[in-house]
């Protein structure tokens, strides 16, 4: 080698000793997944083959509806929930999932599913936050004031019509035991199945203003209302759209700000509390969250769980990467496949 190519070799050597070597900390890109694979879940061997949407009237097919937010930590929470479902199944094979998203999200959202679940049956639905945007009321939570919170009122409208029956399922929830039991509940006359709790105060759900109205109360006449949690609901979408319950929904979210401040819940409650398909507790263990304001700790319901509901202010993600979990968040773990920060890739 020349001298004078030695000398700039051996400079460069030495530039590239004193420059700082770029961070391990993790090494991912934009189009880095977010989240883990998910291992690939079979049919047990005496599972039909479902045959959706090929075959749309497929009763062997379980049709769940879900929101997805690509731009909050809620999308971490609905896959550990995508996860528990398909886990706990007999027939994960024969479960459809159907996402209500915003359209400018979709591919972001097709990307990120397709990468976690490649086996997974969905497709995706635009909802489009205008339609609820003059119809929302102020809330003691600022969720519960996001249009995507409210989009359960249209699925009738923006699902298949030859979907007939789904289970709707929040973001913030695992499912412990096989959502075939859950699918397979009579409703008999009954629009809407949920676990009902009578124990409850109703009246704290509504303002005075709605308790001293002269016309307002007279919505409970001949019914005994319930509280029940719009988190966990089998509906007969075929009923609803008969009898038009998305439009007596929006009825009450016009008066809305003169009678309630907790989001989509009261108006689901005016329409159907009373009206109630009961559902065994068990399918909704609610209030893992705490209340609210505080989002406490707080133990199970007495009996038997089938699906765990993280409801209330504290969501079990954030209280694990906060080092600060609740004893149940634990619950809730080994589920989570979001991908963490560490020093090596793990792709």
């Amino acid at each position: 080698m020349p001298p004078e190519n030695h000398i700039i070799t051996t400079g460069l050597l030495i530039l590239l000793i004193l420059l700082p070597l770029p961070s391990p900390a993790i090494a991912t890109t934009a189009d880095t997944p977010k989240f883990r694979e998910a291992p690939a879940f079979r049919n047990g061997k005496n599972c039909p083959i479902s045959k959706w949407p090929k075959n749309p009237y497929d009763p062997s097919t379980i049709h769940i509806a879900m929101t997805l937010d690509y731009t909050s930590p809620y999308l971490r929470g609905s896959i550990a929930g995508i996860l528990s479902v398909l886990q706990h199944s007999t027939c994960p094979e024969n479960t459809f999932f159907h996402f209500l998203a915003v359209r400018r999200h979709f591919n972001h959202l097709n990307k990120t599913i397709t990468s976690t679940f490649p086996y997974l049956n969905f497709n995706l639905y635009n909802f489009n936050p205008s339609l609820v945007r003059h119809l929302i009321s102020s809330s003691i939570r600022r969720a519960l004031d996001q249009p995507l919170n409210y989009a359960r009122i249209y699925l009738a409208d923006l699902l298949p019509a030859t979907v007939n029956r789904i289970i709707y399922l929040d973001s913030d929830l695992i499912v412990v035991d096989d959502v075939d039991k859950l699918w397979n509940i009579e409703l008999n006359d009954r629009v809407l199945g949920a676990p009902e709790y009578c124990h409850a105060n109703f009246t704290h759900y509504f303002t005075h203003k709605f308790w001293f109205h002269p016309i307002f109360p007279n919505t409970f006449k001949n019914r005994t209302p319930c509280y029940f949690n719009t988190g966990v609901m089998v509906i007969d979408l075929q009923k609803w759209r008969n009898d038009d319950y998305t439009q007596k929904l929006e009825h009450w979210m016009r008066v809305q700000k003169r009678i309630y401040e907790l989001g989509s819940l009261p108006p689901f409650l005016l329409v159907f509390a009373g009206n109630v398909k009961q559902v065994e507790h068990r399918w909704n263990q609610h209030g893992l969250g705490g209340d609210n304001l505080e989002g406490q700790c707080r133990d199970l319901h007495p009996g038997p769980v089938s699906l765990l509901h993280w409801s209330g202010k504290g969501k079990p993600w954030l209280r694990l990467d906060s080092k600060k979990p609740c004893p149940l968040d634990s619950l809730w773990a080994p589920y989570d496949l979001f991908r963490h920060q560490s020093l090596f890739s793990d792709s």
